[in-house]
């Protein structure tokens, strides 16, 4: 398996807006996006990279979305 690549929150935003989720709703530090019935929630943290598993999920989510 190939090594996921680091991703900031602001970089994971702009996959899940190219695959044409919108986000619904924001609570403190979060944001959550959907498209139909699969819903990704990223935490907004200023230059931190996001663990693998949340980049996991968005990447699974942008696959499987097209």
């Amino acid at each position: 398996m190939p090594k996921l690549p680091k991703l900031t929150s602001q970089e994971a935003e702009a996959m899940l807006l190219e695959a044409h989720f919108e986000m619904i709703r924001s609570k403190g530090s979060h944001r959550i996006y959907s498209k139909g019935n699969k819903k990704v929630v990223i935490p907004f943290h200023t230059g931190k990279i996001l663990h693998p598993k949340i980049v996991k999920q968005v990447i699974r989510a942008t696959e499987t979305a097209e």
